[in-house]
């Protein structure tokens, strides 16, 4: 394990591909976007997605999947809804012994799919891993230390991978559950979105304390459906990325809630983003299969109604505060 490629150049990607790089991997990202390319190539920063952070001269940038697939193992870091699209493009050039690591965080909405399902239908032959936990992307291209879930079926290859692209800074815990490590990044992504709101409202930091709670079991019951382990949902990729998620306007999800509970409408805040946070996609189909399996997941409704239906914030708020009174557990 020499050389990595990472799919995708958005924040996550680039500094991702930073953490390869220190870790002495030969790093190649792959873009999209021509501007992207040229920007870490020549300027050595992706100033469209991670603006104002250096970025090492050894990463390099393409727009070729040839030379992406050229690498001992990928990095998938599209967003979570292009994740199909993206590696069926990518397939045609892809070694079939090649692993693929998820990175990305969310399911897809027109299926109700896991993105590991996704990879089932769509390169089955290549081995699948899941990168999962609590990192904010500047913090990781700074080389700030972080810890991380890397979830694989087969321990040997994951602790291959684990050994290339850790180090003391980037420091990933090897699992068996790749179910679970995903289930918490994708819906942390809709409670951190409820906990924006909860602080765009100046409901105090009980509230806040008290909403997180709440949402991992709201994580633990749709955990089960899949049939994740619960101490996965307890560990990094669930508590871990729940708590730094609903922690800091640094994630988008959390700021996107915030604007809303200031009284913004979506149209407002998306004229002034890049890309729309991924827990506004993910409730739609969150709350739509916990509907259909009878799963109490009242949070996720909650975001739900204010996102799709638009129904008010402070109403809904009032609602959720006066449900009956029940056992904790």
């Amino acid at each position: 394990m020499k050389k990595l490629g990472v799919f995708g150049a958005g924040a996550w990607g680039t500094a991702l591909a930073t953490a390869g790089v220190r870790a002495g991997l030969d790093t190649v990202i792959w873009a999209r976007e021509e501007e992207v390319v040229s920007s870490i190539n020549q300027s050595h920063e992706n100033t469209l997605f991670l603006k104002d952070v250096p970025l090492d001269p050894a990463l390099k940038a393409t727009g070729d999947y040839a030379v992406l697939c050229d690498t001992d193992f990928i990095l998938l870091v599209t967003p979570a809804q292009h994740m199909r699209a993206g590696v069926e493009a990518l397939k045609p050039h892809l070694k079939k012994e090649t692993p693929l690591v998820i990175c990305s965080k969310g399911i897809e909405v027109s299926t109700g799919k896991l993105l590991s399902e996704v990879l089932a239908e769509t390169v089955p032959d290549n081995p699948v891993l899941v990168l999962s936990g609590p990192t904010f992307a500047a913090e990781v291209a700074k080389g700030l230390p972080c810890a991380l879930t890397l979830a694989g079926s087969d321990p040997v290859l994951t602790q291959e991978i684990a050994a290339a692209i850790g180090q003391p800074t980037f420091r990933p815990y090897q699992s068996a559950d790749i179910i679970g490590a995903q289930i918490g990044g994708a819906i942390k992504n809709v409670l951190a979105i409820a906990t924006g709101i909860v602080v765009g409202l100046k409901l105090g930091e009980n509230a806040k304390a008290a909403l997180i709670t709440r949402g991992l079991a709201e994580i633990m019951r749709f955990g089960e459906l899949f049939g994740a382990e619960r101490e996965s949902l307890m560990g990094l990729a669930g508590l871990g990325d729940l708590i730094l998620t609903c922690s800091s306007t640094q994630s988008r999800n959390m700021s996107l809630g915030k604007e809303i509970g200031e009284g913004k409408t979506m149209e407002d805040i998306m004229a002034t983003r890049n890309s729309v946070a991924e827990g506004a996609h993910t409730v739609d189909i969150v709350y739509s299969i916990a509907k259909d399996k009878g799963i109490d997941m009242p949070i996720t409704s909650a975001v739900y109604q204010i996102l799709k239906e638009g129904r008010d914030v402070f109403e809904t708020t009032d609602v959720l505060l006066a449900r009956p009174y029940k056992t904790e557990l």
